[in-house]
């Protein structure tokens, strides 16, 4: 797939999914797999899958607030 980074260069990746198993939970959870210069990232769609959201002031992973709609 093509995606654009924050700078506008475009790159492509492949997709792929994953299982991961973080203290605050398990998931299966879509992943772009990255090449050797690529930085890692964990994602926003990721993060919602583990119920989990990151706080930038103290940089840790805080339990979402979850509805039932």
């Amino acid at each position: 797939m093509s995606f654009t980074l924050a700078d506008g260069t475009t790159v492509d990746r492949a997709v792929s999914e994953a299982y991961l198993k973080l203290s605050q939970g398990e998931a299966h959870t879509p992943v772009i797999l990255g090449e050797e210069a690529d930085q890692a990232l964990l994602g926003v769609v990721t993060l919602g899958i583990l119920g989990v959201v990151f706080n930038p002031f103290d940089r840790t992973l805080q339990p979402m607030r979850m509805l039932l709609c």
